[in-house]
């Protein structure tokens, strides 16, 4: 596990190293530490990594610059910050947890519990997911979002209505990724497949005992034997 600490004050970044060490000794990360956004975001820019763990005042510069720049990429986000106004944004722009200073290590254990475990945020105010296309960052609603499809190590996003002509969009983070950040109106009806419920039109049996969801959008998406019961009590709701 590669993991990157950005935080400008060198106390609390050397706290952060040494807990953050402790508590993930079983995964035995590899951790790089910057007190400056531009040598951080080069070195994001460059390198592969797992998780981020991002201050959001660096030396008087707002950290929101990087992280809207980089929530497009594979890795995961975490804020640690002393900003706890700034909490509410954050999770929309689809961070995966957000830690107000002053911090315990019970606290950042919840956080690295929750990725981990692959558990969804209990905020569950994520609004957007950010995309790169064509070198720029877009924002793309949860409400012109139909479904999410896995595509290895990406996702496609299915879209409602089309950006610049597509109504598909590539996501650098895998579905169980993209899934911890959603809210619960977003449900995994399949191993391949993360369905906004309030696009759905109807549950169809289809030949062999196996059932998909009919979108508004006229797709079909298959359903799990094991999500059938959940995705048959949600329609019937």
């Amino acid at each position: 596990m590669v993991i990157v600490i950005v935080e400008d004050e060198p106390l609390i970044q050397q706290r952060i190293l040494r807990l953050t060490s402790e508590i993930l000794v079983e995964q035995n990360p590899k951790i790089i530490c910057f007190d400056d956004i531009d040598d951080a975001e080069s070195f994001l820019s460059e390198n592969s990594i797992d998780v981020l763990l991002l201050d959001l005042n660096l030396m008087g510069r707002d950290g929101f610059a990087l992280l809207k720049n980089k929530l497009a990429a594979a890795f995961h986000t975490i804020i640690i910050s002393a900003y706890a106004d700034k909490a509410i944004e954050a999770f929309e722009y689809g961070v995966l947890d957000f830690i107000a200073k002053p911090f315990s290590k019970e606290r950042l254990i919840q956080a690295f519990e929750r990725l981990l475990q692959n558990r969804r945020s209990e905020y569950q105010s994520c609004k957007y997911l950010s995309v790169k296309k064509a070198g720029e960052i877009q924002l793309i609603s949860l409400e012109n979002i139909d479904y999410i499809q896995a595509d290895g190590h990406y996702t496609w996003l299915n879209l409602n209505s089309p950006i610049d002509g597509s109504k598909k969009i590539l996501h650098s983070k895998n579905i169980e990724k993209i899934n911890q950040l959603l809210p619960e109106s977003f449900i995994r009806v399949h191993r391949s497949y993360l369905v906004n419920m309030r696009k759905v039109k109807s549950l169809k049996l289809q030949e062999g005992s196996k059932y998909t969801l009919l979108l508004n959008c006229g797709d079909e998406v298959p359903v799990g034997r094991t999500k059938y019961e959940q995705v048959k009590k949600l329609i019937a709701t």
